[in-house]
């Protein structure tokens, strides 16, 4: 691959980055023997669903997540939707939530039967600003609930949005999909707020396929979960409410086990390739990195920068090329934000939010693997280092 196979003119020069192409994303299974192994026994036991393998994923994750309780659902989306249902969340009732999130996080508000009701992102890590949620939840007529989201793996501001729901009289739920590995100030997320909801698919840190994971410390809230990821059949097929097939497989459940073995150690490796990144791009014009507070740790789910366009001197379209000369893929996580996407263009709120805006037009994405190693990060940054050193002939050339 060349600058000229895509169009673009020599102003990058040399040979790519990566001449075959960086994705942005690989899975590769941590211990595929053992996997093999737990994958047998589940198929000699001939219990795909409901089975013992599931109940062991709930019981090593509630240790490392440090809570009485953890729930294993289909999917993350299902899991916030039990969670709000739940909760009450219901009758078009508002619900305070991040205009910058993924946009499940809303999704799962709408099918619960709420109303999303976007708040803006801080400045300093795109999490959700707790002043504008509170700002947003005094004025909204009988709110049913706060949502926030770990972006990226990053800790919100969990003491001061407990804070903020308690006055406000509603539940704090987390969309942690991004989430299991990280910690606030040594607190492993997983035991704040009414629910945490971690996703295990295969973009996350923790993988089962498909899957995900509720941590909560309200044991009346697990038992409902349990039952409501069955139909909300209590076992006598006399349904208590309207619930949903969420059940998460034996199978599933199997590789989500495989990947929970030495999930500290991977976390930990992926913070030490985001701070080789920072090293090495470190004074670049127009780029920061989204990053935990001090004390804080993140999976770094996503290794996500923010740039301002006028100092690199590219725009997001632009830089995407570019980058993609270098053979590097890249993403533009989460932009649209949500309250500008066409399925809750309805609700009016497009124009609320000019931070989220703001911080939603210049992040990028660039590619980050627990299995990389420091090598390959520090010719990603500098990839982007190259494609910034000629952003103004790239410009000139209409790039």
């Amino acid at each position: 691959m060349t600058t000229t196979d895509l169009g673009l003119p020599a102003a990058l020069g040399g040979t790519p980055a990566f001449p075959d192409g960086l994705p942005l994303t690989r899975v590769q299974v941590p211990d595929r023997e053992g996997l093999l192994a737990r994958l047998g026994e589940v198929l000699d036991s001939g219990q795909l669903t409901n089975g013992r393998t599931v109940a062991e994923l709930e019981e090593r994750a509630a240790d490392l997540l440090a809570v009485p309780h953890v729930v294993a659902v289909s999917n993350c989306t299902a899991g916030l939707m039990l969670v709000l249902q739940a909760a009450g969340v219901d009758g078009g009732r508002p619900v305070v939530m991040p205009g910058f999130t993924f946009s499940a996080t809303a999704h799962a508000a709408h099918w619960a039967g709420g109303t999303p009701v976007f708040a803006e992102a801080r400045e300093q890590d795109i999490t959700l600003d707790p002043d504008d949620a509170e700002a947003r939840l005094k004025a909204a007529d009988r709110p049913a609930a706060l949502m926030a989201t770990h972006v990226y793996g990053t800790p919100c501001q969990v003491e001061r949005l407990q804070q903020v729901a308690d006055a406000a009289g509603v539940p704090l739920v987390y969309d942690a999909a991004h989430g299991f590995g990280s910690a606030r100030a040594g607190v492993p997320i997983g035991g704040f707020g009414l629910a945490e909801v971690f996703s295990m698919s295969p973009t996350k840190v923790a993988v089962a396929g498909e899957g995900g994971l509720v941590a909560t410390r309200d044991a009346d809230l697990a038992a409902r979960l349990r039952c409501a990821r069955d139909y909300g059949n209590p076992g006598d097929y006399d349904t208590l409410f309207p619930g949903l097939n969420a059940r998460m497989s034996e199978l599933h459940a199997a590789v989500g086990l495989t990947w929970l073995a030495g999930l500290p150690e991977r976390v930990a490796h992926r913070g030490a390739l985001v701070a080789e990144f920072a090293a090495a791009t470190a004074g670049l014009p127009g780029v920061r990195l989204a990053l935990p507070e001090p004390g804080d740790t993140s999976t770094f789910k996503d290794l996500t920068l923010i740039v301002d366009a006028g100092e690199f001197g590219l725009g997001a379209e632009a830089r995407g090329r570019a980058l993609k000369a270098e053979g590097v893929d890249s993403r533009r996580y989460f932009h649209p934000p949500v309250q500008r996407q066409r399925a809750y263009a309805h609700l009016g709120q497009a124009d609320a939010l000019p931070v989220t805006d703001r911080l939603a037009g210049s992040v990028l994405t660039v590619p980050l693997w627990t299995q990389m190693d420091a090598a390959t990060v520090r010719r990603v940054a500098g990839a982007v280092v190259k494609v910034q050193a000629a952003a103004e002939r790239l410009h000139a050339a209409g790039v």
